[in-house]
């Protein structure tokens, strides 16, 4: 009933709102204060965003809301590229960006501004098939060996969970599987997307059923942009009303990711 009531907000907002709201003078001085809204695009997240295997255009959900936020500013999109969610996170304070696309998380919350949920992600296991673990609550156990992208969202919230089980630590999420098989280690954490690619491209490994957790993906903007974040927080749920984010989403293919809903915890 509640997604019935929002898909009904959706068409009602679509159908009544001529003009999007206009920034204040404030919010673009903040969101683009070189001239140019600066987003910060992790690729290593292929939920969010890819490259054209044809051209290397980027693209996905992440693009294109950066996209439809630079034209509401009127200002260029330059788009900064990372591999890597902890590596956004480590640039928040050099002001090499001016927003961002970071899964919820207190921490993350104390170097930048987090909008409300626009889409949330599940967070599974990989496995080696010959492995006796068989479900998600196997997984901690001593002895156990978990790789993870450092500084992603299942790292943070494994440090806050494990208690037994070790974590091991990689560069970027891509490297998560390769590095469980190249050094025999027990399980892969990740991106349900990410890891459901794999074991379609690598031999000798199955997923986990369920999800250990889910992940509430926001946009961002460094700490002391209060007007910034003030228009991205509207900016955000009305691109859920509207229905583009659900659009995007369809329109790069990208499956079991769920677009948030206007109450999602931020």
């Amino acid at each position: 009933m509640k997604r019935l009531a929002f898909i009904a907000l959706a068409a009602l907002a679509a159908a009544c709102s001529s003009e999007p709201p206009k920034p204040s003078p404030a919010a673009i001085a903040e969101l683009a204060p070189t001239g140019k809204l600066r987003a910060a695009i992790n690729f290593g997240n292929p939920v969010l965003a890819s490259k054209d295997p044809a051209n290397g255009e980027a693209r996905g959900v992440s693009v294109d809301l950066s996209r439809e936020l630079a034209k509401r500013l009127g200002v260029p999109l330059e788009i900064v590229p990372y591999t890597a969610a902890g590596r956004v996170v480590e640039a928040a304070k050099s002001g090499a960006w001016d927003i961002g696309y970071v899964a919820i998380d207190p921490l993350r919350a104390v170097d930048m501004i987090q909008s409300p949920a626009y889409v949330v992600i599940e967070g599974a296991y990989l496995v080696p098939a010959e492995s006796p673990i068989r479900s998600n609550a196997e997984v901690d156990r001593d002895g156990i060996r978990v790789v993870v992208g450092k500084g992603s969202a299942y790292d943070l919230f494994l440090t806050r969970q494990i208690k037994q089980a070790m974590l091991v630590r990689v560069a970027s999420s891509p490297e998560v599987v390769s590095t469980m098989i190249r050094e025999n280690l027990e399980v892969s954490a990740g991106v349900k997307q990410q890891l459901e690619a794999d074991a379609k491209r690598v031999a000798g490994v199955r997923m986990l059923p369920g999800r250990f957790m889910t992940i509430n993906q926001a946009m961002a903007v460094p700490k002391g942009r209060d007007a910034g974040a003030r228009y991205v927080r509207d900016f955000i749920e009305e691109m859920k009303a509207t229905g583009l984010v659900a659009q995007a989403l369809a329109r790069h293919g990208v499956e079991g990711a769920a677009v948030a809903g206007p109450d999602d915890p931020r």
